[in-house]
């Protein structure tokens, strides 16, 4: 089983095969069809001995699922002989990922069961994706190019954590290359810092902020991107919030845009309006969303998919709103809410990984919506697998970069 925690339990069983025969003269049929499938019934041919022994198995069976999430009754429990002979287990539902072995023997009249389980520990155990979830494909053949070009404009003084975290997602991601763009004068730190993403050092309009100086020359490599990430740990310069508002309408690439991006277009809430004529993804926390709409943080809480919905269809764009259970909206109509409820991600960064991880997935091919409620959900279960093992405190922003790779692993193992 992939790399998690794995929960293994034996049951042992015994019964006397005259007590078999007793039953079946007792009851027959009647008796045959309440415990057993019609598969064992026809392999058995009514021969105590063997029923014997498979009730014997179903009850060892039984016994390995105590103390687990999991209850089959011994009519969902199908034990028919392979080829070889030797019995083989059919959990006849939701197993869950468990996988039970079984072994019969008889002696001196008793029927003489085993059966050995293995299973992942229940909170290991995936939750189910939404319907849209989707991974890009890896074809065997594929080198940089076909994974797609990201370009990251990001961080400042105090916040090149943020650069680091979305640019080094974006990796993680499977992107076959980042860029990332910082201003000059951070641009030592995160030379250090990436070494997989390549950092960039544009002109800076204050010390480690960049502005509409840098306009030109974010321009030129947004020209090469597949698709680009504006906004983490960008800061508040008013050059460098100019420098969003214009480049958000202007950008022919698809965008996501994140924190400060955000935050410099949340002053024309009620004007923002269509964004631009290639795809963009807004990824707003409820604090965000509230400023971009003109709304109080407790309103959007309360009406977190009508909110999402509404403002999707309002800027034509695709609308990640986030917290526990985060909602995903298209200006289609389409909508997709996560299963997962993970407080350990309530950190400093996670939302820059989030970012990072989604503009990586469009990279490589998905389209906004589908990348969105994918990266929304390999984030969370990421976030989700960590705090099974480290408690729901304490969970760092960059344990998750080489938690999510682990997580497309078992999916598309899984799929």
């Amino acid at each position: 089983m992939d790399g998690g925690v794995v929960l293994y339990r034996h049951g042992i069983d015994v019964l006397e095969v005259a007590r078999m025969e007793a039953a079946l003269r007792r009851s027959g049929p009647g008796f045959l069809a309440r415990a057993f499938t019609p598969a064992e019934i026809a392999e058995c041919g009514g021969d105590a001995a063997r029923l014997a022994g498979r009730w014997a198995a179903k009850e060892a069976v039984i016994k390995c699922f105590d103390a687990t999430p999991i209850c089959f009754p011994r009519r969902r429990i199908e034990i028919v002989g392979q080829p070889s002979g030797a019995p083989r287990v059919r959990l006849l539902g939701d197993a869950q990922g468990a996988r039970v072995q079984v072994s019969i023997t008889h002696d001196a009249g008793l029927a003489i069961a085993s059966a050995w389980l293995e299973m992942p520990e229940p909170s290991e155990r995936p939750l189910l994706p939404p319907a849209a979830v989707r991974l890009p494909a890896r074809p065997d053949d594929g080198h940089k190019g076909t994974f797609g070009t990201m370009v990251v404009v990001a961080g400042s003084r105090g916040l090149t954590g943020a650069a680091y975290l979305s640019a080094t997602a974006g990796v993680r991601s499977g992107a076959g290359l980042v860029r990332l763009l910082v201003a000059e004068g951070v641009y030592p730190i995160l030379a250090v810092k990436c070494t997989e993403a390549m950092a960039m050092p544009l002109p800076e309009e204050a010390p480690g902020a960049l502005g509409l100086t840098a306009l030109e020359a974010v321009e030129e490599h947004l020209r090469a991107a597949t698709v680009a990430l504006i906004g983490p740990g960008l800061g508040r310069y008013p050059g460098t919030w100019d420098l969003v508002r214009e480049l958000v309408p202007r950008a022919r690439c698809p965008l996501v845009l994140d924190a400060d991006a955000l935050n410099a277009l949340a002053v024309l809430h009620g004007r923002l309006g269509r964004l631009g004529d290639a795809p963009r993804v807004l990824t707003p926390h409820p604090g965000e969303m509230a400023r971009l709409t003109g709304r109080s943080t407790a309103e959007v809480q309360g009406t977190r998919r009508e909110t999402a919905l509404a403002a999707a269809r309002e800027w034509d764009s695709v609308v990640v709103l986030k917290g526990a259970r985060t909602v995903v909206a298209a200006p289609d109509g389409r909508l997709s809410e996560d299963p997962h409820q993970v407080p350990a991600l309530a950190s400093g960064g996670t939302g820059d990984v989030l970012a990072g991880l989604i503009t990586g997935l469009m990279a490589q091919g998905l389209d906004a919506y589908t990348a969105a409620v994918t990266g929304v959900y390999v984030h969370a279960e990421a976030g989700r697998r960590l705090q099974s093992r480290l408690g729901s405190a304490g969970v760092l922003a960059s344990e998750l970069l080489g938690e999510m790779p682990l997580v497309m692993r078992s999916m598309r193992g899984s799929g």
